[in-house]
């Protein structure tokens, strides 16, 4: 069954709304009332609404966001709504509920909405927070800040088992960040760098943890991110009303779906003597494939992937199979995953160009990943792209989302 995306709507990742004196629940309605106008939708073609949020209750002290959303936008009362929690995948987890719902022929038309406020904290706050992705007082890091050290701890398993430059990552993070200037809606586009930044100078470029830079890292965001999601008889109704075809719009055409522990240093001790160091995550992409009917990456014309630090971009550029395992240092140096190259990485800026409001990212991946197959992601674009891939996960790689977005 065809699920279709009919577009949707992303926050300015620059917004800091509790300066505002707004909040989550603002930050909530903007994305779903985006999403209806962009799609040119009444609240009324709305079946169901699902909900992607991991850090509610402990940045804001606020949960129960499905029945927000009916009252924030009171014209949804009465519509079925739920949350999801999966960390850094919350809302790619509720896009994998609204689709089945859709395959299921309960529902014709489900608005997804991925929301998170995270500048209202303090930085160190904030990281503490963020910290309940981890195994709590278990994950055997000794450490001020848990990501940077887990994410850390994997530049090092790579240098370990095949060797590792870590100019490789600064290259990472300076292609990411020159792409988001190009994107209106990036948290940092308009930021400037000192060329040192993407070194391993200690005062532009500060150690944060072992193996982790400042600009390894990307930020914490406020922002909010909503598709829209129908099934074949619904887009038949929708293409007729509006004289529109079909084939102008992205279709969901492939998904993966995979966990492992929540502890970090079980899943690379899973690894030992293995080709990837996540099979899991390997697993996710290759089963997105299978469902997409294609064969691999060279039937992509892009990836959004997760790169909350360097080292998961670097890592997802082997696992995507864009270069033998252990070797992705080539796709960074031969130009691979830059705009113009054989398949670009996170042409949108990524989350460290982007921003990464955690419970949105899954959804701002697949909604980028649609405006890129359809031509209209502007300075952003990709030219004659037709197949995009996104690569989403939680914690520590706990979760792993993946999909095949393409135009049939």
């Amino acid at each position: 069954m065809a699920i279709y995306l009919l577009g949707g709507h992303q926050s300015d990742f620059a917004r800091v709304w509790s300066r505002e004196g707004l909040d989550i629940s603002d930050i909530l309605r903007e994305g779903v009332l985006g999403a209806l106008t962009a799609c040119k939708l009444d609240p009324s073609d709305i079946d169901a609404v699902h909900v992607g949020n991991a850090f509610g209750e402990l940045y804001r002290g606020q949960g129960h966001l499905a029945a927000m959303v009916s009252q924030v936008v009171p014209e949804l009362h009465g519509v079925p709504a739920m949350r999801h929690e999966a960390a850094c995948a919350s809302s790619s987890i509720a896009v994998l509920a609204a689709t089945a719902e859709i395959e299921a022929g309960r529902y014709d038309c489900v608005l997804v909405v991925g929301v998170e406020e995270e500048k209202n904290l303090s930085g160190d706050a904030a990281s503490i927070v963020q910290n309940a992705a981890s195994w709590q007082g278990r994950e055997g890091l000794e450490c001020r800040f848990m990501w940077p050290a887990v994410f850390g701890r994997l530049t090092q398993e790579y240098a370990e088992r095949y060797g590792f430059d870590r100019r490789h990552l600064s290259r990472i993070a300076e292609i990411n960040l020159t792409n988001a200037k190009r994107n209106p809606l990036a948290q940092t586009r308009a930021w400037t760098f000192a060329p040192e930044s993407f070194t391993e100078d200690d005062e532009a470029n500060p150690m944060i943890e072992p193996g982790t830079r400042r600009l390894d890292c990307t930020q914490i965001t406020d922002g909010a991110c909503a598709v829209v999601l129908c099934s074949e008889r619904f887009m038949a109704r929708y293409a007729a009303t509006r004289g529109v075809s079909a084939s102008d719009f992205p279709q969901i055409l492939g998904w993966g779906h995979a966990n492992a522990g929540i502890r970090f240093l079980d899943k690379l001790e899973r690894s030992r003597g293995q080709d990837y160091i996540f099979p899991h995550v390997r697993g996710a992409i290759t089963d997105a494939w299978r469902r997409a009917g294609i064969e691999g990456p060279d039937d992509l014309d892009g990836v959004e992937t997760h790169d909350c630090f360097t080292s998961t971009e670097y890592m997802a550029i082997d696992h995507f199979g864009l270069t033998e395992p252990g070797q992705s240092w080539r796709a960074v140096e031969d130009g691979t995953i830059e705009v113009g190259g054989r398949c670009p990485v996170n042409a949108s800026g990524g989350l460290i160009g982007i921003g990464h409001p955690v419970g949105a990212t899954g959804a701002r991946m697949l909604l980028d990943a649609g405006r890129q197959v359809t031509g209209t992601a502007g300075d952003s674009q990709v030219e004659g792209a037709r197949t995009y891939q996104t690569l989403n996960i939680g914690g520590s790689l706990g979760t792993v989302v993946s999909f095949v977005v393409g135009r049939a």
